[in-house]
């Protein structure tokens, strides 16, 4: 009998051990702070999105999550989408502002076509 107890004071107290750890570790079960406007739990930004940013998106996984070379591909696809857009986009504003400054002041710009 008294070999029993000790067993189970020795249960007990390795119990006792595993939880104040795991409390330390895991804390205390706080609720987290509301995230602030325009912030997303993926930590994507509110604005303009380049290849960076989706590059280093990353999402949280579950039991049932998702196949990550899969999800890792389609971001590394929309990334260098993304770049290239972005690069036309400057390329195409550049375009704009030199056509912009070639207009005369006064306004009005007519095709010589010889109407």
């Amino acid at each position: 009998m008294g070999t029993a107890l000790i067993y189970l004071l020795v249960v007990v107290a390795v119990a006792a051990v595993v939880f104040a750890l795991a409390a330390a570790v895991f804390g205390r079960g706080e609720e987290l702070a509301p995230l602030p406007p325009g912030a997303t739990p993926t930590r994507l930004p509110a604005g303009e999105i380049s290849g960076y940013d989706v590059r280093e998106l990353r999402f949280q996984q579950a039991v049932r999550g998702y196949r990550m070379a899969e999800v890792d591909w389609v971001l590394d696809r929309l990334a260098e989408e993304l770049d290239r857009v972005g690069a036309d986009r400057d390329v195409l504003r550049a375009r704009v502002a030199e056509l912009e400054e070639r207009i005369p002041a006064g306004g009005s710009h007519r095709a010589e076509d010889g109407r």
